[in-house]
């Protein structure tokens, strides 16, 4: 049987190509013993195969060949029913059953009864380029329970990969539609006093002698404060 989940910790660096680059990232400090919530990544090969085996890959190719990038009138028409095809498509049982199988052996992990909150989070191969991000991009689905919901919100998350804002983002930053590939992390939901990022320059204008927050209390999923702080190094 084809492994279509990977537990962070038991990844190795040959499998990170295929976790996505939020993924990849979980693993590498999952690996290093960094204080992570426990989770797993569905690789990208479940989503290649997906396609393969409903044959939804060339017709895919086709629509978005077909937007009209001048006025932009078709764009979120074609978006809709992309997102809604990709939704709608059966998983083959193998892959299903695979997936299914990772999440409960997250639930025994963790101690729960095959009802573990999870994070169900985006992440595509191509995130975080030299010359692009796609932070924001697709989509994070938060407090997701059970194995049914679980394989929803995957489906939901491939789905996200084209939602109009990604889809012209890729073709502004001249990425191949055919290359895009998209890993879902399962990771153990965790109750956050507070939620937040921090930047080690100014994004606006690239000062390394500044350093950005943007924080909230809970999940982070309110408009956040910010925060700019003048970095003195030592």
């Amino acid at each position: 049987m084809k492994k279509y989940a990977l537990f962070f910790n038991e990844s190795t660096p040959a499998d990170y190509d295929k976790l996505g680059g939020k993924g990849a990232s979980l693993a590498r400090v999952s690996v290093a013993k960094f204080p992570v919530p426990i989770g797993f990544c569905v690789t990208t090969d479940a989503y290649r195969d997906v396609l393969a085996a409903t044959g939804l890959k060339n017709a895919l190719m086709a629509q978005i060949q077909s937007i009209d990038y001048q006025g932009f009138s078709n764009l979120d028409s074609i978006s809709a029913d992309l997102r809604n095809q990709i939704f709608q498509m059966a998983m083959p049982v193998e892959m299903e059953n695979n997936i299914k199988k990772a999440y409960q052996q997250l639930c025994e992990r963790t101690n729960h009864n095959d009802d573990l909150p999870v994070a169900i989070r985006s992440s595509a191969n191509a995130e975080d380029m030299p010359n692009a991000s796609f932070a924001g991009q697709q989509d994070t689905y938060l407090w997701v329970v059970g194995e049914n919901a679980v394989i929803e919100h995957i489906k939901k998350c491939w789905a996200s990969l084209f939602t109009s804002r990604a889809i012209t983002y890729r073709r502004d930053h001249n990425i191949g539609e055919e290359h895009i590939l998209m890993s879902v992390v399962i990771q153990k939901m965790v109750n956050a006093k507070a939620a937040g990022v921090a930047m080690t320059l100014n994004p606006i204008n690239g000062d390394r002698s500044k350093i950005v927050i943007d924080a909230s209390w809970g999940l982070g999923e309110v408009t956040p404060d910010h925060f700019l702080v003048e970095f003195q190094s030592l």
